[in-house]
């Protein structure tokens, strides 16, 4: 039987609302992450005259709220500041005390604030990340380019990214027999379990 106009208008408009329907709710999902510090890195490298320095600190438990709709981030990051550690007690104290102030300073946070580009809800995206970077307690704005890979019940994003410690205020350990850069590159490697929840649920 061949459905009248009428009858097709209204199976025009149902599925018209369906679409709407399924739009909101893909608009109001949040997702979640809850970064897991035993599975989080934070690896830096420091060129020197005479050899190159590697080194890590650890991060604390952070949770992140994110919204695909917008691309909107809640919630911090946070590294602890006197975890740093380079293989050399010495040149570890050196930074505690003369870079970073970490007894004044005892926390690096990052803040993303929006996620530029689509994060799909599985696989592998390429975004770039604004946020704020706050180190020696001073905030900066940075873009950061992240690799970001989800699956069902974790994400881990991959960052790279240069922090120019000399110019924003922090002092340069060089001295006479010893010369290393004004800038230390960071790669930052963020795993953390996914919860993806609709607004109106509440959890």
């Amino acid at each position: 039987m061949i459905p009248s106009n009428g009858g097709l208008r209204g199976q025009r408009l149902a599925v018209f609302a369906l679409l709407i329907v399924m739009a909101v709710s893909a608009a109001a999902q949040q997702t979640s992450l809850q970064l897991d510090p035993s599975k989080t890195t934070v690896h830096f490298t420091l060129e020197a005259a005479l050899h190159t320095v590697h080194g890590t600190f650890h991060t604390k438990q952070s949770v992140l709220q994110f919204d695909p709709s917008s691309g909107q981030v809640t919630g911090e990051i946070l590294v602890d500041a006197k975890s740093g550690r380079t293989g050399n007690g010495m040149r570890d104290r050196k930074m505690y005390n003369d870079v970073l102030e970490s007894e004044r300073y005892p926390e690096i946070t990052f803040r993303p604030v929006r996620v530029e580009g689509a994060v799909a809800n599985l696989g592998k995206s390429s975004v770039t990340v604004h946020g704020m970077f706050n180190i020696h307690g001073v905030d900066r704005e940075i873009m950061v380019p992240a690799q970001v890979e989800m699956n069902a019940d974790q994400s881990t994003a991959n960052m790279h990214f240069t922090v120019p410690y000399a110019k924003w205020g922090m002092k340069n350990p060089s001295n006479l027999f010893l010369r290393v850069s004004d800038s230390v590159e960071i790669e930052f490697v963020a795993v953390g379990s996914v919860v993806r929840h609709t607004a109106s649920s509440g959890r």
